[in-house]
């Protein structure tokens, strides 16, 4: 491919990853609107205010679904879409961030409609609407239309790519997880259709998408996880000189990660009744993350230490550093909650949110870096001076929050109660309750403040974008 061509193809590939960013962060914006509604309706006395439980459920529907699957999955894609290629972009996906948008578009509407009834099925909730099926469809369609590319393939890429200005857009070493999650994304859509297809008709909705969401949902957890791996790559590259794992590596990794899963669909089609179902999921998902991530973390922590202890330590705060020492150690929460579960409790919860909170703290991260270089300017003044602190205060705040969960769950508490129908029994519930709040509260300041931070760089590109020279005037506040 001539260069002329890569600089065409990169220019579409910049648009198109621009868009599913776009799409991402707004899904975030209008989840943590939700979120806030969650955590009040779960603090005492405050619980005791609003007495509608179907309330709760259907906020926390909606938001799980915009902060998980399409979050995630939009972060991904749009990551997905920027591995160099020497073929055209897929022209299916010039509709692709469109359809998407509609899915988003029509959970909210659906969202709205009087009597819809909220179904908490495990992974994938629902509102049990053919609207709001439809814009799960649309939103699956979206990011279908996009993740079948040539770039799945290995060898797809060019000798050399690298991004207006001369500063390559991924690093090598993150390719090979981002095809992993290219795949368990797509391989967990096709599980869907097989759990589809298998689940008994006649079921209540609870059981009917509680069938339904196991299976696929377990594999997007391992695609998340790879997202995550390729970020952690993305974010330490810059700041050790050179890639913390190298591309055979994690190859190697990422192969061992999605392998198994290909099995997936075929699991399904076995029956969504069966015991070897749910215990299968359930094994795939914690024997194929743990080990991997550990093994992934300890190479990428001790590339940080030997450059550490080489390069020294530098004045002021990097957000890239900050960002990945806060998802690292999300992470070894989430795997510790998942260890100390015991029956169905507030600790599953608090293990999940620590869990999706690492994946959640790296993507903000590595957002800031990533808009910069596809061409959006920096964050201005003090709000570039608060960046590094967004995600410590992100991660904190989910630390506080899964640690208070986890208190009141191993005394008792249940999941999945809401309002008045949440039974505060003891002490020790009471104060972890209380401490999940405060966690709660600090965390969504630390997701504000990346809306924030993200706010004030758009806006700073629309103005660039709206001068007739095409460049920002200077003022002493943004110097």
């Amino acid at each position: 491919m001539s260069i002329e061509s890569a600089a065409v193809v990169s220019a579409v590939d910049r648009q198109r990853a621009l868009r599913w960013l776009a799409v991402a962060i707004g899904s975030l914006l209008l989840a943590g609107g939700f979120a806030l509604l969650l955590v009040v309706g779960r603090v005492p006395p405050l619980s005791l205010l609003i007495t509608d439980p179907g309330f709760f459920r259907r906020c926390l529907v909606v938001h799980v679904d915009l902060a998980l699957v399409l979050w995630f999955y939009a972060f991904a894609t749009a990551l997905f879409v920027l591995i160099p290629s020497r073929t055209p972009p897929n022209p299916v996906g010039r509709w692709a961030v469109g359809l998407a948008t509609l899915g988003v578009v029509l959970l909210m509407v659906s969202a709205a409609l009087p009597g819809v009834r909220p179904v908490l099925a495990n992974y994938v909730p629902v509102l049990d609407h053919p609207l709001y099926l439809a814009g799960l469809l649309a939103i699956a369609g979206g990011l279908v239309g996009s993740l079948l590319d040539a770039r799945l393939l290995p060898g797809s890429e060019p000798v050399a790519w690298v991004a207006p200005g001369g500063r390559p857009l991924l690093p090598a070493a993150a390719v090979p997880w981002l095809r992993a999650s290219a795949i368990a994304i797509l391989v967990a859509f096709v599980t869907f259709g097989a759990s589809a297809a298998a689940t008994p008709a006649g079921l209540g909705p609870q059981a009917h998408y509680e069938a339904l969401m196991w299976g696929g949902g377990h594999v997007l957890q391992l695609a998340s996880v790879a997202a995550m791996l390729a970020v952690w790559i993305l974010l330490l590259t810059p700041v050790l000189g050179r890639s913390p794992v190298g591309r055979g590596t994690s190859a190697l990794l990422a192969g061992a990660l999605v392998t198994p899963l290909l099995g997936a669909p075929l699991l399904s089609s076995m029956g969504t009744s069966t015991l070897a179902y749910h215990v299968g999921f359930t094994r795939l998902m914690q024997l194929g993350i743990a080990p991997i991530v550990l093994a992934f973390l300890f190479l990428c922590g001790r590339a940080l230490w030997r450059h550490h202890r080489v390069a020294g330590a530098r004045r002021g705060l990097d957000v890239r550093v900050t960002g990945f020492v806060a998802s690292a150690g999300l992470t070894l929460l989430g795997f510790g909650l998942g260890a100390a579960i015991h029956g169905s409790n507030t600790v599953v919860p608090a293990h999940y949110h620590a869990s999706i909170g690492g994946v959640t703290v790296a993507f903000m991260a590595a957002t800031y870096p990533l808009l910069e270089a596809l061409g959006l300017p920096a964050a201005p003044g003090r709000l570039a001076r608060l960046a590094p602190w967004q995600p410590l205060m992100l991660g904190v705040g989910q630390l506080v929050f899964a640690s208070g969960f986890a208190l009141a769950g191993a005394h008792g508490m249940a999941r999945k109660s809401y309002a008045t129908e949440q039974q505060v029994r003891s002490l020790a519930e009471h104060v972890g309750l209380g401490v999940m709040g405060l966690g709660g509260v600090l965390a969504i300041l630390g997701g504000l403040s990346f809306l924030v931070i993200i706010g004030a760089i758009v806006h700073r590109h629309l103005r660039a974008a709206a001068s007739p020279s095409g460049l920002e005037p200077i003022h002493p506040t943004t110097r």
